[in-house]
């Protein structure tokens, strides 16, 4: 039997008297993509801490080629040829492919100079032995996304790496160019490289990992070989007993004998929206469909008053808008959630409390100063009501998961109680366990009488939620739909195709 490049055996963990890994086994083999699953507070993500040397196990051992390691640093992460690509990109847009593979590791010329001659030469011999087309030369902010991963996990591999962590790899890149980097990461598995791959998309776990292991609750649940499971026992390791079939379709019962809470009537935005119109009721989910650059995201930009219009109306209950802002668009009753919650929905270095009342410091002075009464309440109610796992208000957004990131995202935009909800890709990079939640958040808002837009490229999702489907193609609307006309993700997709 094949002897694991890696093994992580017993391993353990605590954090202020609270156990968050209780002997977790783990282990990966040379040539092999392994996926490491689990929900919120699984202990996926300490285990790779430990194993990277952020965080030093209580207990436990760690064997590379069948020999004990101790790995109390990064350094000692480095020494023994162990590399992580996390979610969020680091590097330097202005700076060439060669110079952020190299930076702070330049060659020097005999008087100190940096070699940039010699980095790009080393960059060519690099991407050549990994069978990867880039320019070393080119700078970083002119390369598709798909290619700043592939220049992430160059610059990994330049270090002398033998374990590749990958973090979430595909959370930012198109159909294409994920296809794309499974091809590469094959070329890194017949090079005898080991992968540890952390991903929330099954479908992707399927389709480029060799074995799956499943944590919850900081312990071992299973490790299975992927072409010997499938998808309903490895959600069922991952949420136990409690998972509720939240991806069935629900029928809702809505009127549509009403005035529509909103009617968006024959906007036009440039080369990206162009011409489309729809209305959505009270108490309704309206789902968008439709591949990258079919303008879904650009449509509710629009809506929002981030992006100008160039003709048509934004209709709120009855009532034309003339919405040139975000200020605008939240005068008028509007919220949109955006697709980027890290960067575009939060502030990660604040409270919980602190981004939950943003929208509304207006709303809660007292004087010349903030009513923190009732600022407290406002959050406190809020992290019960969408179930926020958080020891407090007062703890910083960044130490939360995903999901719960998500939902803070959410809380903030009910404390100013709009009419209309957009949400873009609302459960993009949360594990099966938070999505599950986040419906279930959605559907009671709408059933309190909330129009409800979902934009999402998770057809599961949207067929999960939707009462009504618009299919988007080149930036128009090519179809819509009721949910009950549907019958499978192949409808849908006929219609997003443009077909």
């Amino acid at each position: 039997m094949e002897q694991p490049m890696l093994v992580m055996k017993d391993i353990s963990k605590s954090f202020n008297g609270i156990n968050v890994l209780n002997s977790v086994e783990f282990s990966v083999k040379a040539g092999e993509v392994h996926a490491l699953m689990g929900g919120n507070g699984a202990g996926k993500s300490t285990l790779m801490k430990i194993l990277t040397g952020v965080y030093t196990a209580d207990a436990g051992e760690i064997f590379i080629d069948g020999k004990p390691v101790t790995i109390r640093n990064t350094k000692d992460a480095r020494a023994n040829y162990i590399s992580m690509i996390f979610q969020e990109f680091s590097l330097i847009p202005t700076l060439t492919v060669a110079q952020n593979i190299f930076l702070t590791r330049e060659s020097k010329t005999s008087v100190g100079f940096l070699n940039d001659k010699e980095c790009v030469a080393q960059t060519k011999k690099l991407l050549q032995e990994l069978e990867v087309d880039i320019d070393p030369n080119e700078l970083v902010a002119n390369l598709g996304v798909g290619y700043w991963q592939m220049t992430e996990i160059a610059k990994a591999l330049s270090q002398e790496t033998k374990i590749l962590i990958m973090d979430e790899p595909t959370s930012s890149l198109t159909k294409k160019e994920t296809e794309v980097l499974f091809s590469f990461m094959n070329k890194l598995k017949s090079k005898g490289y080991a992968i540890i791959y952390i991903s929330h998309r099954m479908d992707e776990i399927f389709e480029v990992c060799d074995r799956i292991t499943v944590l919850r609750d900081g312990k071992f649940v299973a490790t299975e070989n992927a072409k010997d499971t499938n998808l309903d026992t490895v959600i069922q390791h991952i949420v136990g007993s409690g998972f509720d079939k939240a991806f069935e379709w629900k029928a809702r019962p809505y009127s549509t004998d009403t005035t529509p809470v909103l009617e968006v009537k024959n906007v036009t935005s440039g080369t990206k929206v162009r011409d489309v119109s729809f209305k959505v009721f009270p108490g309704e989910i309206l789902g968008i469909a439709g591949l990258m650059g079919s303008g879904r995201s650009e449509l509710a930009r629009t809506i929002f008053g981030i992006d100008s219009k160039d003709s048509g109306d934004i209709i709120v209950n009855g009532e034309v808008k003339q919405i040139k802002s975000a200020p605008d668009a939240i005068e008028a009753g509007l919220a949109l959630i955006p697709e980027d919650r890290r960067v575009q929905g939060l502030v990660l270095q604040h409270s919980v409390k602190e981004n939950i009342i943003l929208p509304i410091l207006s709303k809660l002075k007292k004087g010349l100063l903030l009513d923190e009464k009732e600022a407290n309440k406002i959050a406190e109610d809020l992290v019960q009501k969408l179930r926020i796992k958080t020891d407090d208000i007062f703890k910083t957004s960044r130490l939360l998961s995903g999901g719960n990131q998500q939902k803070i995202v959410l809380a903030k935009w009910l404390a100013n109680n709009p009419d209309v909800l957009i949400l873009d890709e609302p459960t993009i990079g949360v594990d099966i366990g938070a999505k599950t939640e986040i419906i279930d958040v959605i559907r009671e808002l709408a059933d309190s009488g909330k129009a409800i837009i979902v934009i999402s490229s998770e057809l599961p999702e949207l067929l999960a939620l939707s009462d009504r489907v618009i299919a988007m193609h080149d930036g128009g609307v090519v179809k819509e739909m009721k949910r009950q006309e549907i019958h499978s993700e192949e409808d849908l997709q006929y219609a997003i195709q443009g077909y």
